[in-house]
């Protein structure tokens, strides 16, 4: 009896193997790319540029008898150039741009656009600088684990982006300026097969130029399907009218799969979310990082990718942050006073914390009975953010790009 369950046992393990191993079973995204590096495999490697715009075997750097032909092309104002659009199966691997203007009002009048699977609607609609992770149009040097901006003149992207039938790439110059140089260098592989499990990547940029008192800054609105959120970039005004307050105690909240009222994930404040504490000052890791601290300006940029801490939805997902600060009580009864629009949240002294919202009628920090000490507030700063995801679906029902005007407003 012993040994006829042993026998099923090792029949059922071995039929599992042989599954896994089924030579016809299209390659997941990581078996194509990750594969050790002395091992051969059967892609086809592209590169897309002005000097092969189609990408094709054996075109390449045809012109001015192939020595620099024809290395960048003229962005005129208003003008859309497709910069990539390749039928067939594939995966983008890499993505290099620089531009001669790399001031704040092109960096974010710049229209980065992808497009799945012959899809009229964009999966990727993306100022240009924040795409790449150059918040508020300040190009800062860095890299980490899915950008890269190596001296503060160029922008690389190393998101995997696979594509089933057809991948377009398009970037619109709506600024009123000329763009004299723009250079670029798409990189993909072809691949013979789709795999059902791959995921198409999209993104979501937002901007709030003055968030309500109380009401949480969105950074993904609901989106069905199921997928993968994979991180978001940020970028913060902070409003001169809270005279240097502190500005990010807001928590993270992820409301997953049919969430209501309260998420499934919460944070502990806006450091916290970075993997920093007690303030935020500039730093660049793979995985977290805050690029501008300018306390002078008050500006803030910073990230947060979810690739060692993976984020999987099922069948939807949404995305916000508290806009929320926080300074000594007697700084805030000031600017209260001062008819400063804020809504005190919590106090703590010590070892007391105290909760101010479930206070009916609203706390009086007045009061000589409550304590003294750090007291949070929402407030109204300027948040902008763009979302990175996956979705089981190349296009998406998310709101279009805001304006240039909304994207260049009050840039500095």
């Amino acid at each position: 009896m012993e040994s006829n369950r042993y026998f099923l046992l090792s029949s059922i393990a071995l039929v599992l193997i042989l599954f896994s191993c089924n030579p016809d079973q299209p390659k997941t995204v990581d078996q194509t790319l990750n594969v050790p590096l002395f091992q051969y495999q059967e892609l086809e490697p592209r590169w897309n540029s002005f000097e092969n715009p189609g990408s094709e075997k054996g075109k390449g750097g045809t012109e001015n008898k192939g020595a620099k032909g024809h290395p960048y092309d003229i962005l005129k104002a208003g003008e859309t150039k497709v910069l990539l659009d390749v039928q067939g199966s594939g995966i983008i691997t890499r993505m290099w741009f620089t531009i001669q203007d790399r001031s704040p009002e092109m960096l974010r009048s710049l229209k980065i656009e992808i497009f799945w699977d012959g899809s009229e609607k964009p999966a990727v609609s993306a100022p240009f600088g924040d795409f790449f992770g150059n918040g508020l149009g300040r190009m800062v040097a860095h890299q980490n684990e899915l950008f890269a901006n190596p001296e503060g003149r160029s922008f690389n992207c190393f998101i995997p982006m696979p594509f089933k039938t057809e991948a377009k790439v398009a970037v619109t110059n709506e600024s009123n300026t000329d763009l004299n140089m723009l250079f670029y260098d798409i990189d993909f592989v072809k691949t013979k097969e789709w795999n059902n499990s791959n995921l198409y990547f999209h993104c979501f940029w937002n901007r709030d130029t003055a968030t309500t008192p109380g009401v949480d800054y969105t950074i993904l609105p609901k989106t069905e399907g199921k997928g993968r959120f994979l991180g978001v970039n940020f970028g913060v005004i902070a409003n001169p009218i809270y005279q240097k307050s502190w500005w990010g105690e807001g928590e993270v909240k992820m409301y997953i799969d049919g969430d209501d009222e309260f998420p499934t994930l919460v944070g502990t404040g806006t450091e916290d979310y970075i993997g920093t504490a007690w303030g935020q000052g500039r730093f660049a890791n793979r995985y977290t990082g805050c690029l501008v601290a300018d306390t002078e300006k008050d500006q803030w940029t910073f990230y947060r990718f979810h690739i060692p801490d993976p984020i999987m939805f099922k069948t939807g997902l949404s995305v916000t942050i508290q806009a929320m600060g926080g300074n000594q009580k007697e700084k805030v009864i000031e600017m209260l006073d001062a008819g400063v629009p804020l809504i005190p949240v919590s106090i703590q002294e010590g070892q007391i914390f105290q909760g101010l919202m479930d206070s009916v009628p609203p706390v009086d920090l007045k009061n000589n009975k409550l304590i003294s000490g750090w007291t949070n507030f929402y407030r109204s700063d300027d948040w902008s953010s763009t979302a990175y995801f996956y979705l089981d679906k190349p296009v998406n029902q998310l709101p279009e790009l805001a304006k240039t005007e909304i994207r260049t407003y009050k840039l500095k």
